[in-house]
């Protein structure tokens, strides 16, 4: 479980943070003492659960809140304030709780215990992208099927762009690179990301696509794949690479020299390795 907590003051968030601990001693816990910060570090990392305070210094827990169930909608957020008076404007947002400070670890676990959206524990299961040859996708060894093409391509360009934030913008420019921008090109892509959200959520791997108002992401911690294993060197994946990377999409060719120049450079590397033994 990957827990946020957030709170401008030092002391009020070590208390929170050790509160949880003692209630979740096997979760992830990422305090953050503003609210940017925190909302940067969701927009690369889907989180369980949000502990926000709501007088926050650069922005309001309100806002923040708003803007992490953008991006992931089954966050559970438990608001966290000594204000009483806030509680009305809080459950606007449908939250999860509701804790007034001081904050105590029972508390936290009445919480923990009453989420709105239950908490799965990973299986062992993942997606596992496939992009040296073409582009594939498996849930459980099992191929998804994609009732578009460009959903596909739309998925491929994430996991190229390594859990990058992408825009509309550069979306629009990468899958239709042939055409002008207009509202009927706009609206083929929120139908794309529609759709690509839908197929993941049916393969049981919602929380694998990040969303804000303006942008997309794929979580990368939440999916196995050759490419990103090849980057980490990882003997397995660099045997398995030849030379070939989702050979379907003509964007891909950046990626792909990129590829073969460091596979050149390992390959020299163990060279020089092995002369120097002898």
């Amino acid at each position: 479980m990957i827990i946020l907590a957030v709170d401008d003051e030092k002391h009020a968030l070590e208390v929170l943070e050790d509160a949880i601990e003692v209630c979740m001693p096997d979760a992830e816990v990422f305090g953050f003492s503003s609210g940017s910060a925190a909302l940067e570090f969701a927009k690369s990392r889907a989180c369980d659960v949000a502990f926000l305070d709501i007088r926050l210094r650069d922005m309001s827990g309100l806002m923040l809140a708003k803007a992490l169930k953008d991006s992931c909608p089954n966050t559970n957020i438990i608001f966290v304030t000594a204000y009483s008076e806030y509680a009305m404007e809080a459950y606007t947002l449908y939250p999860s709780g509701y804790l007034l400070k001081p904050v105590t670890p029972e508390g936290i676990r009445k919480e923990l215990d009453n989420l709105r959206f239950p908490v799965q524990e990973e299986t062992g299961t993942r997606i596992r992208l496939r992009c040296f040859g073409n582009f594939e996708v498996f849930a459980e060894n099992e191929p998804i099927h994609f009732k578009r093409s460009k959903t596909k391509e739309l998925l491929a360009y994430l996991t190229d762009r390594q859990g990058a934030w992408c825009t509309m913008g550069e979306l629009l420019g990468v899958l239709w690179e042939d055409k002008p921008d207009s509202i009927s090109l706009k609206s083929n892509l929120r139908s794309l990301i529609h759709d690509l959200r839908t197929t993941m959520a049916e393969a049981g791997a919602e929380d694998v696509i990040l969303k804000t108002r303006n942008e997309i992401a794929l979580c990368t911690d939440k999916v196995e794949c050759d490419y990103y294993d090849f980057l980490c060197c990882e003997p397995g994946a660099v045997n398995r690479y030849m030379g070939e990377y989702m050979m379907q999409y003509s964007w891909a060719e950046m990626t792909t020299a990129m590829l073969r120049n460091s596979q050149i450079r390992q390959k020299s590397h163990r060279g020089k390795k092995v002369r120097k033994k002898c």
